[in-house]
């Protein structure tokens, strides 16, 4: 698989030193260490797309908190936004201040 992406972050000096070392006993560069980790931990979870009985069971946990406000015209996001502040306070029994 060619590589075309670059991806950087901060990590602490004895991971690093950990890392190139790990790379070095199995004799490749880093880069190539680091992409197969990242593989085999994305493997591990099952995330992305390929794991839809986690994208179901998360549509289920997201379901409870859908819903509609109903309106005979449109209204603005600041319509919708006191609209839903309301509901919230009339639900739990607390205000926001503004």
């Amino acid at each position: 698989m060619a590589k075309s992406e670059v991806y950087s972050w901060r990590v602490a000096s004895e991971t690093k030193s950990r890392l190139e070392r790990a790379a070095r006993d199995a004799n490749q560069s880093l880069g190539r260490l680091l992409d197969r980790i990242a593989s085999d931990w994305l493997d591990a979870t099952r995330s992305g797309d390929d794991a839809p009985e986690e994208q179901a069971r998360l549509h289920e946990a997201a379901s409870k908190c859908f819903g509609a406000l109903q309106r005979s015209r449109p209204y603005s996001s600041a319509e919708m936004r006191r609209g839903i502040r309301e509901r919230l306070g009339e639900r739990y029994g607390r205000q926001r201040s503004d």
